[in-house]
């Protein structure tokens, strides 16, 4: 198991590159079950969640060639995944204890091949995620589910899913890619209401749309899917991460730098990016690069609230929270989405940031300094807190558990070293 060691103190520049979206690549790469020719996929992120999913779809039966040679040494970020030979459509649980996105293949295989054996997902510790939306909205396409041995056992009725009307009782993104995928496939229409906006919900259905499916309302809050007989093959470019370019936003920021964070979609991030520049951050936009200025003695205390898309994304409250800890002033941050997403909130006060506690809302009192220490990852988006709070720090941080980090982010200490950053990646 790797620590990362961090010296900190050392303002960033240069110029990075966003790779493409973790949570666009997972369910895209669900959906491949659902073709019946390959789907090629470019602009693929080197992730370890990725190879998980990569090789699930292997133990099903399928074809998932990721990161294929280039003929120059290399290898091109792509993945070409072929799933008509799917003989055991299951997850079991030694596979996707580690990856959340694991629910994402419930619906595809239902649709495909009318029954599935699933294990209850694992991923971060960061609350509960229950699956019970996914489970309720494919009961009403008339599936049938299951218990046994930690698995769900899922089965469609004779002749195959049915479109439905669903509303989802709270947004949920992995609910509503699931039941959109489900719905490619099935017989009539389905209308999902109240269906998460996120652009990785966008980037799912555009891929869906190049294979044959037929999706209306694509970018609302209200799908329309009527169910075709077949999927065909297609080839789909995964949107840049809208989270890993805001979290080297956050960390240009943090450490008074001067950098310019290219192919981000900048649309995707309004809410972050407005966040940024109460706080000070100077931010230019130039042919969809990102130029990123700051002073970090000049930060100013900004509250902030997490929802859903369009609002705050809680997969950067953990980055935010870190820039707010030099900020002049107090600042409140509030996560609405998950119920255990303040477990960075520790381990940064080990750097000597000011932060308190109340349910789920953090205030946060700027300080002038951080001082390096050992710190211990607990999830994902914490784990990218603490790189960043270490790299404000001064003298040398020590993080471990970072594979955290590598399920998430595409090489992000190497990144960050190509801006300057000293980080050293060793055994713990």
């Amino acid at each position: 198991m790797d620590k990362l060691q961090v010296e900190g103190g050392r303002p960033l520049s240069g110029s990075v590159s966003v790779s493409g979206a973790k949570n666009a690549a997972l369910p895209l790469m669900a959906a491949s079950i659902l073709a019946s020719g390959p789907l090629t996929l470019t602009n693929i992120p080197r992730l370890g969640d990725l190879r998980t999913m990569g090789r699930l779809l292997r133990h099903m039966g399928g074809s998932a060639d990721l990161y294929p040679d280039d003929g120059a040494g290399g290898h091109r970020e792509e993945a070409v995944l072929s799933m008509s030979g799917i003989d055991r459509p299951e997850a079991p649980h030694d596979l996707v204890k580690t990856m959340r996105a694991s629910a994402l293949v419930l619906g595809p295989l239902l649709a495909r091949h009318g029954r599935a054996r699933v294990s209850l997902p694992g991923g971060c510790a960061i609350g509960v995620r229950p699956i019970d939306l996914h489970l309720k909205a494919l009961s009403n396409m008339g599936a049938e589910f299951d218990l046994s041995g930690g698995d769900i056992v899922a089965r469609a009725p004779k002749g195959g899913l049915v479109g439905a009307e669903i509303r989802f009782e709270s947004v949920t993104v992995t609910g509503t890619e699931n039941v959109m995928m489900a719905a490619a496939l099935a017989k009539g229409r389905t209308v999902i209401q109240n269906a998460a906006r996120e652009p990785e919900v966008t980037d799912t259905a555009r891929a869906l749309l190049a294979m044959g499916a037929k999706i209306t309302g694509v970018e609302s809050d209200e799908l329309v899917v009527d169910g075709v007989d077949a999927l065909s093959e297609a080839t789909h470019r995964v949107m840049p991460d809208r989270i890993e370019a805001a979290t080297l936003v956050a960390a240009v920021a943090l450490t008074g730098g001067s950098a310019v964070v290219r192919g981000a979609r900048l649309n995707d991030m309004a809410m972050v990016l407005g966040k940024f520049t109460e706080a000070g951050v100077l931010l230019r936009a130039h042919n969809g690069d990102l130029h990123v200025e700051s002073d970090p003695d000049l930060i100013a205390a900004v509250n902030i609230t997490t929802s859903p898309y369009p609002g705050f994304p809680t997969d950067m409250q953990a980055q935010f929270l870190a820039l707010m800890t030099r900020a002049r002033g107090a600042s409140i941050v509030t996560e609405t989405i998950f119920e255990n997403r303040f477990m960075h909130v520790a381990e940064l006060r080990r750097l000597g940031a000011d932060i308190t506690l109340e349910g789920r809302t953090a205030v946060v009192k700027g300080t002038e300094r951080l001082s390096g220490a050992p710190m211990t990852a607990s999830d994902l988006r914490a784990s990218a807190s603490l790189l960043l709070a270490a790299l404000a720090a001064e003298g040398t941080s020590d993080i471990y558990r970072v594979y955290h980090l590598d399920r998430g982010y595409d090489r992000l200490d190497q990144k960050l070293n190509s801006l300057g950053a000293r980080i050293t990646r060793m055994p713990a």
